[in-house]
């Protein structure tokens, strides 16, 4: 039980200091200060080439969408493996050793082609408040895949509780879907 009091309080100390910075408009002070990178990175050569080559664009997004489809399986298989959902044939530390290697590469690629895409449109993205929503979520499900399930699941799930465990996939599923629709959110704006 002890390791998990000093996690309790990191959380809350987290949630207090983003409260604390959005009550004190410390946020919009710096959105306000990230303008001039955006505007830069709409300049760089990736920002120029975006804008300009629109198939290079397009074959760019292409690979996103074949990288998020993976990181999208890999999340789906995993937490119904959880769930009890799929693959049950097969040893849930075995499933999640290996989603979460395909995660990882997804991942990287979602962020490398990311950044691309972002460049060649990062004014317009600059003034989507969803575009900024998604950020965060996408950093809140990062932090719960690499700080909070990965290594609470290092000690193998038949030694974690039934309902833990359950509760973490339902977790995990919620915060993925919310990042999917935020993107997709972004694509209708």
């Amino acid at each position: 039980m002890n390791n998990f009091y000093p996690r309790t309080v990191a959380v809350v100390v987290i949630v207090g200091l983003c409260l604390t910075a959005y009550f004190a408009n410390v946020l919009q002070q710096a959105w306000e200060g990230l303008l001039p990178f955006f505007e830069w990175l709409e300049s760089t050569w990736f920002g120029v080439a975006g804008k300009t080559w629109g198939a290079l664009f397009a074959v760019v997004e292409a690979f996103h969408l074949l990288a998020m489809a993976l990181l999208g399986g890999a999340i789906l298989v995993s937490d119904g493996r959880l769930l009890g959902l799929v693959f049950t044939d097969y040893s849930a530390d075995n499933i999640l050793a290996r989603t979460h290697k395909l995660f990882v590469v997804a991942l990287i690629a979602i962020v490398l082609t990311g950044v691309f895409i972002a460049c060649g449109v990062a004014l317009k993205i600059y003034y989507l408040p969803v575009y900024w929503f998604k950020m965060a979520a996408l950093a809140m499900g990062v932090c719960f895949v690499f700080f909070i399930r990965r290594p609470l699941f290092k000690a193998g799930i038949e030694n974690l509780n039934g309902r833990l465990v359950k509760l973490m996939a339902i977790s995990s599923l919620m915060i993925w879907f919310t990042i999917a629709a935020a993107g997709r959110w972004i694509g209708f704006s």
